[in-house]
């Protein structure tokens, strides 16, 4: 493989973590706005056993604007579980959507 077609295939290996699901189409030349305070209500009322995580708002771009998503619950998998929220990273001058992620 050529030098440069490999050094090419190594970014790509590695940028994909940092894309997460997000289509190349994601990638913005426009900064997104600093993020929305949230007022976070209490969990909803659930049954024994379920746990609630908060997944913060974020900005989502739809091709021609940034929105703003407001935050919500979601059950979370496993007790000790936390939600890692995702965010927007700088990728060769552009940014790139980062997928949250649940980790232990």
């Amino acid at each position: 493989m050529p030098r440069t077609l490999k050094s090419i295939a190594l970014t790509a290996v590695a940028l994909l973590p940092l894309l997460g699901s997000a289509a190349p189409a994601m990638a913005q030349a426009i900064a997104p706005p600093p993020l929305q305070t949230e007022v976070i209500p209490g969990p909803p009322p659930g049954s024994p056993g379920a746990y609630w995580a908060w997944q913060p708002g974020f900005w989502r771009w739809n091709g021609h604007a940034y929105h703003w998503q407001p935050g919500h619950y979601v059950r979370a998998p496993r007790p000790a579980a936390v939600w890692e929220p995702g965010g927007w990273v700088v990728v060769h001058g552009r940014y790139v959507w980062h997928n949250g992620h649940w980790r232990r």
